[in-house]
């Protein structure tokens, strides 16, 4: 099973790297674009007994930093499930 753990700032806090980001986009010309938050993709490929809780704990321990950063989990459904309502 495949997991995705998507990692963000929390509002407030600085974020030089969306601000560097913002700047290189606009001098490439592009505008209308207001802010840039930067974050990550963290993509973990797991055994189909891991639990949320076991995930949650990874971020929570090793993958986000809590103090300041957000963290949301996706988890692919598995093949079976697909397209049938359900949801894993």
């Amino acid at each position: 099973m495949k997991a995705r753990v998507f990692v963000t700032l929390k509002p407030g806090v600085l974020d030089p790297q969306g601000r560097a980001i913002h700047h290189a986009l606009e001098g490439l010309g592009f505008g209308g674009i207001e802010s840039v938050r930067a974050g990550k993709l963290i993509e973990l490929e797991l055994a189909d007994a891991t639990s949320d809780s076991d995930i949650e704990a990874m971020c929570r321990k090793l993958l986000a930093n809590t103090v300041i950063e957000n963290f949301r989990i996706e988890r692919d459904q598995p093949a079976a499930l697909q397209g049938s309502g359900q949801f894993a």
